[in-house]
C-alpha cells in the first residue's frame, strides 16, 4: 500500500523521515513529497496556487496505479483533502495530522510575504500548545531546513466541487484533543464543522503532542499512522 505524505507549510519531502522507516518496516510503501514551488524565489513561484499543490497530489496518485492512503499535516491536510475529492475511488483513507477537513472556499492561513514569498515565521509565531514539546535542539535544526512557500498557497481557497470526498474514511491525530473533545469543538466551527459531520466515517485519535508531531514523537505517529490503515 502507498502512503503519500503531504508535509504542511514550509516543510519538504525530509519533513516525514523520522516516520518512514516504521512504514517500511509495517510493510508499507511510504511516498513523502515536496509540493511545487517550496523554497522556489517569486521569480518562479508567484503564479503557483494551493490548486497546483493539489494536482502535485493527485499525481503521485495516478502514478501508484493502486488504492492509496493519504496523509497530510497541518496545512498539508487541505492539499489532501482537495486530492481526495478528485480521486476518491482511489482513496482508501485520508489520515489528518492535527488539522481538520476544509471546507470548499476556504485557505489555511495568512502569514507575511517577505520578498515575494512566505518565509518560515519562526517558532515563537505560534501558541506554546503547539511547540512546547519541541526542545531547543529540534527547533533549531529543523527551522534551519525550512523553506519559503508561495505566496498564494496560504491563502488560497480550495475548490473542492462535488461530495464524493466525503465517502473516504477520514483519521485525525490530534495533537491536544481527543474524540469526545474535538467532536464538541468542531460543531461550533461554522463551515469546517458542516465539512467534518459531512463524512460518513471518521475517527479522531489523540496524539498528546504539539503541532509537530513528525519532530517531537515520530515513533508514535508512525504507529498512530499504520494503526489507522490496518
Amino acid at each position: 500500500m502507498d502512503i503519500i505524505l503531504v508535509p504542511g507549510l514550509w516543510l519538504d519531502a525530509s519533513s516525514w523521515e523520522g516516520v518512514t522507516p516504521a512504514l517500511e518496516r509495517a510493510g508499507l510503501t511510504p511516498r513523502p513529497l515536496t509540493l511545487p514551488g517550496v523554497g522556489v524565489p517569486a521569480s518562479e513561484s508567484a503564479d503557483i496556487g494551493i490548486q497546483d499543490w493539489v494536482d502535485a497530489v493527485v499525481a503521485e496518485i495516478d502514478a501508484s496505479g493502486g488504492s492509496v492512503v493519504l496523509v497530510g499535516h497541518s496545512g498539508g491536510g487541505n492539499v489532501v483533502w482537495g486530492a481526495a475529492e478528485a480521486r476518491a475511488d482511489a482513496v482508501t483513507r485520508v489520515i489528518l495530522v492535527d488539522t481538520i477537513p476544509a471546507p470548499d472556499g476556504k485557505g489555511i492561513s495568512e502569514f507575511e510575504i517577505v520578498d515575494g514569498v512566505i518565509p518560515f515565521p519562526g517558532w515563537d509565531t505560534f501558541e506554546d500548545e503547539e511547540v512546547g514539546d519541541l526542545d531547543a535542539d529540534t527547533r533549531s535544526a529543523w527551522a534551519a531546513r525550512t523553506h519559503s512557500v508561495p505566496a498564494r498557497v496560504p491563502t488560497d481557497p480550495i475548490r473542492l466541487e462535488g461530495s464524493r470526498r466525503h465517502a473516504v474514511p477520514v483519521t485525525i491525530l490530534m495533537g491536544g484533543m481527543d474524540d469526545v473533545a474535538f467532536r464538541e469543538a468542531v460543531a461550533q466551527w461554522g463551515p469546517w464543522g458542516d465539512e467534518f459531520a459531512a463524512i460518513a466515517d471518521t475517527e479522531i485519535v489523540h496524539l498528546g503532542s504539539g503541532h509537530w508531531p513528525q519532530f517531537s514523537q515520530p515513533d508514535a505517529l508512525a504507529e498512530a499512522i499504520i494503526a489507522a490503515i490496518r
